[in-house]
């Protein structure tokens, strides 16, 4: 990776253990944080890698704030919206923490949102499946921190691609490059202080701002409990078994 992007959470997860000995094929799917980190030399080096396709997991207001000023001609941006599906399921989780603003609350909330995520993506997992069969890749996949919704959809590809949990996990804990910088840590304090009234405590800052192991197994402990793993989650999302199967030819490589 070149020296601007690796101080950003972007990475290709290309690499990646499968549990038959191979590994997750390079230079297909990228994961990131969202654009408003993106700077002029983040720019030249996107546009090296050649992105063909980006799926973006923000809201209508995030990417309002943020659009896609390095996208050039040929990429293509898929809309996938999982904030809208996850209101939808329950109450905000910021009105929640304003009630409740302590580490306890923060961690409940998490761990929650975490167990809604499947079902917020499931209506989008078509589209992005259908790109990355189509060969519209290489392909990026991001939200705003690049860690809580873009760590799900990232580990439920890797999950049907045959990576073990400890791996998905691993790859996950690497986001944490977003909740150590400082800079950004008060840029959510500043965020939330508009939103309640108040500077939030520490502790719960940190929470919100983290990755944790805990969060992630939340979301695919529902994938298992409501799907019966992960072949039937795709297949509830339309991807049926050819699919699947294609799928992982085109995500894996090795063993041939």
């Amino acid at each position: 990776m070149t020296l601007a992007l690796s101080r950003l959470n972007f990475r290709d997860i290309g690499g990646l253990p499968t549990r038959d000995g191979r590994q997750v094929r390079p230079g297909i799917l990228y994961r990131s944080e969202g654009p408003a980190s993106f700077l002029a030399d983040h720019h030249a080096e996107l546009a090296e890698l050649g992105f063909r396709t980006v799926a973006d997991l923000r809201s209508d207001m995030e990417r309002e704030k943020a659009p896609h000023d390095w996208c050039g001609a040929d990429c293509r941006i898929l809309d996938l919206d999982m904030n809208t599906d996850l209101r939808a399921q329950g109450e905000d989780m910021w009105m929640t923490l304003g009630r409740d603003p302590t580490q306890a609350r923060a961690i409940a909330v998490m761990t929650h949102n975490y167990g809604l995520m499947p079902q917020a993506f499931l209506p989008h997992v078509g589209p992005m499946v259908d790109a990355l069969l189509a060969g519209d890749t290489p392909m990026l996949v991001h939200c705003t921190a690049g860690k809580d919704r873009t760590g799900v959809v990232v580990a439920l590809i890797l999950d049907l691609l045959g990576v073990p949990r400890d791996a998905i996990a691993e790859d996950y804990r690497k986001s944490d490059v977003f909740g150590q910088n400082l800079v950004m840590s008060g840029h959510l304090k500043g965020d939330l202080q508009k939103t309640f009234g108040f500077v939030p405590p520490d502790d719960m800052v940190a929470v919100l701002i983290g990755v944790h192991a805990d969060f992630l197994n939340r979301a695919l402990d529902v994938v298992a409990s409501q799907w019966g793993g992960i072949d039937g989650y795709f297949q509830a999302a339309g991807v049926d078994a050819d699919r699947r199967d294609a799928l992982r030819q085109t995500l894996v490589t090795g063993g041939e």
